[in-house]
């Protein structure tokens, strides 16, 4: 069983917090409302010391914007990608030579419906 740290790549809007049109996010006093488990499930992975990335397709020049919502809500993260478009999104990774198993997965929710229930 492999013991190093599982590393999460996390959309922000309609899964980490309730999606509202890019014109609003950009605004310096947009009040973003976390998701169901948001908090609690990010404290947990980290506790796990799990790495924590956020992706988000808010533009580079959002990025101040965008960290102090994060903060005001609490939510943690080791790194912060942003501008990468609303396009579908793909994690391309390789296999250890001395098995077969994947260590890429992916997870769809359901936009604004949270993490609860979301087991890694």
């Amino acid at each position: 069983m492999d013991k190093r740290p599982k590393t999460i790549f996390c959309d922000i809007d309609g899964t980490l917090v309730v999606h509202r049109p890019p014109v609003e996010t950009t605004k310096p006093d947009c009040r973003l409302r976390p998701l169901e488990r948001t908090i609690e499930t990010l404290l947990e992975w980290d506790k796990k010391g799990y790495n924590i990335i956020l992706v988000s397709g808010r533009r580079e020049g959002a990025r101040r914007e965008t960290e102090l919502q994060l903060s005001r809500l609490g939510i943690i993260y080791d790194q912060l990608i942003m501008g990468i478009g609303g396009g579908k999104r793909y994690l391309v990774n390789d296999r250890k030579p001395d098995g077969d198993e994947d260590y890429a997965v992916a997870v769809n929710l359901d936009r604004n419906k949270g993490l609860l229930g979301l087991e890694i």
